[in-house]
């Protein structure tokens, strides 16, 4: 186990075992590619082909190289090929029978001090090695796809594993650039565990027809900033897949969470799994295409649900980030705004902070000095919402607390005209409330912007069952016309966003709670693993602390699921004033400014 891993068997050659080698053989070591399909074998070899030779037209490497690279990739169809190995790396499919017959065959071919790797993504490693004839000898090496772009590499250690073999392996993985993280044997390590828990959540708020399969995939890509949406990604790991990995986490689990919606066993079992079926939630050209193309469930290009009311001037009520950044969107896109604090001097801050943003906006070239005259000379600060009283659509974003937003809509509903359009933009508490404290909940309808509000393209419309379809066409339409995405979802707790998000970031801080893994490695996993933005515990500091554990406990009481309760130690990080970056120290401790 100590000396290098320059001849290294690949057992299965679909599209991970074929990427792992390409990874290999492009690193200078020698490969063994292993599968009973000459087909699957024909098809790694001209992956490997069409690849180098990419690099070679953009000069990465030269034609010399290119064949050099080639010539260390070789194919069989018998796992004794494997004999000379000094590491053996099995990506059969996802399935113990499958890997144990691999694993039991491969002790009676191997080397003694060969070390054997499954690449399992969910399956236990503990029990994969108690199998084997050489427990100390098998690990877990879990690379993401596509394994030449992503950096990240899940070392998984099993109380039998030998340490020698996890530095080999994690030398290994540092060699070929990636960045290896150890973990311990848990169903879905760290990536997966955190990624599937909230594939299934989007799975399950699809199948009970809350929002469109393209809204929820939007409102993850738009309002979170992930590189694809849940729905979508489900269809590209396989939805087959994504129902074994989460069978094997809810059985090392039991948490609801965690138990496969049953959309993924009806899609399974009729051989919708995804893009290499082609057709999963979405349809496809073909087989293995990534191209989306048009079928029964595809929305029409408008969305609205009746005739819009005229929309010319709009109330933001707020003093705050957020209400300023509205206001600013609103005049960028011509409409006249009232601003309104609670206060005269509270609502002149505001537009100086909008004047502020604006600046900037022209020294980076991004608007016109004339443009951004134009835009201020919209607003119009006002310390008080009477002067709510001529426009079209009023909204508010006040403190998140549902005894001062009702107590605001009950003033509305005295000050603006008949017909106009009142939106809240809370982000987890319930419209209807809202709307119940006026004498028009018709009128009365959620408009959920992100922060910063001119930077996000995000807008949640939250429709209430007592909303008129005039409102509803109204908002998209307003909403289209300032320049951001709308995506439709009913009155529940979370929304859209929130709902899949926050159960994500709760269930980091469990990880850590538990001491699996450390605050690095988790934000490392997800941003490595799952091409996020920001590691769970880097955005939990942005956010607040206080504000996600609100959200949390809204989550909790709304579905009364345990596995949503929120984790102690964000609890108890809130009752120690422990907030996140605004208060220097969060997960972590931050320079004070």
């Amino acid at each position: 186990m100590d000396t290098p891993l320059s001849t290294i068997a690949v057992v299965g050659l679909g599209t991970m075992g074929a990427g792992i080698a390409d990874v290999l053989a492009r690193a200078g070591r020698e490969v063994i590619g292993i599968d009973i399909s000459d087909t699957a074998a024909a098809q790694a070899v001209a992956a490997l082909e069409a690849s180098t030779a990419r690099a070679v037209a953009r000069e990465r490497i030269t034609e010399e190289e290119r064949q050099d690279v080639l010539a260390r990739f070789r194919t069989f169809s018998d796992l004794h090929a494997a004999a000379e190995a000094d590491l053996v790396i099995e990506v059969v499919p996802e399935s113990y029978e499958a890997k144990q017959e691999v694993l039991r065959a491969l002790d009676g071919i191997v080397r003694p001090d060969a070390i054997l790797a499954t690449g399992t993504n969910a399956l236990s490693v503990t029990r994969l090695a108690a199998d084997s004839a050489h427990p100390q000898r098998v690990l877990g090496l879990h690379f993401f796809a596509p394994v030449q772009a992503m950096k990240l590499v899940e070392v998984v250690s099993s109380v039998l594993t030998d340490p020698r073999a996890v530095d080999a392996v994690t030398r290994l993985a540092q060699d070929l650039g990636k960045e290896p993280v150890a973990v311990g044997d848990r169903a879905g390590f760290i990536a997966d565990g955190l990624l599937f828990g909230y594939l299934n959540q989007a799975a399950a708020m699809y199948e009970a027809k809350y929002a469109s399969r393209e809204d929820i995939d939007a409102a993850m890509t738009l309002g979170c900033g992930l590189p694809m949406g849940p729905l979508a990604l489900l269809d590209l790991v396989g939805v087959d897949t994504a129902r074994t990995v989460l069978e094997a986490m809810y059985a090392a689990s039991h948490d609801r969470l965690h138990a496969p919606a049953p959309i993924l066993k009806q899609l399974s079992e009729a051989g919708l799994t995804g893009r290499k079926a082609g057709r999963g939630f979405y349809t496809y050209a073909a087989p293995g295409s990534g191209e989306v193309v048009r079928d029964a469930l595809t929305p029409l290009t408008s969305a609205g649900t009746g005739t819009g009311r005229e929309v010319s001037s709009v109330g933001v009520a707020g003093s705050g980030t957020m209400a300023s950044g509205i206001a600013e969107v609103f005049a960028k896109a011509g409409y006249a705004v009232v601003l309104a604090a609670r206060s005269q001097e509270k609502a002149d801050t505001a537009k100086a902070r909008i004047a502020k943003s604006l600046a900037r906006s022209v020294d980076k070239g991004r608007m016109t000095a004339e443009a951004r005259d134009t835009t201020l000379a919209l607003i119009t600060p006002a310390g008080s919402l009477d002067a709510f009283a001529e426009v079209d659509l009023a909204v508010e974003a006040v403190a998140e607390d549902l005894t001062v937003k009702q107590e605001l809509f009950a003033r509305l509903d005295k000050i603006c005209k008949p017909g106009a359009v009142l939106a809240t933009t809370t982000s987890s508490l319930p419209v209807i409330a809202c709307a119940r404290a006026t004498t028009r909940p018709q009128d009365v309808i959620g408009m959920h912007f992100f922060n910063p509000a001119p930077a996000m393209k995000l807008v949640e419309i939250v429709r209430t069952v007592l909303t008129g379809d005039d409102v509803h066409a109204t908002v998209r339409e307003v909403t289209a016309k300032i320049r951001k995405h709308p995506v439709d979802c009913g009155d529940r707790a979370g929304f859209i966003v929130n709902a899949l998000l926050f159960p994500y970031l709760n269930n980091a801080i469990k990880m850590v709670q538990e001491h699996y893994a450390t605050l690095d490695d988790i934000d490392a996993a997800m941003k490595l693993g799952g091409g996020y933005p920001m590691g769970p515990f880097e955005l939990l500091d942005v956010v607040g602390l206080d504000v996600s554990l609100a959200i949390e406990q809204v989550l909790h009481r709304e579905f009364r699921d345990p596995g949503l309760a929120p984790a102690p130690l964000l609890e108890h990080l809130v009752a120690a004033g422990c907030l996140g970056r605004k208060t220097g120290r969060g997960f972590r401790e931050y320079a004070r400014r």
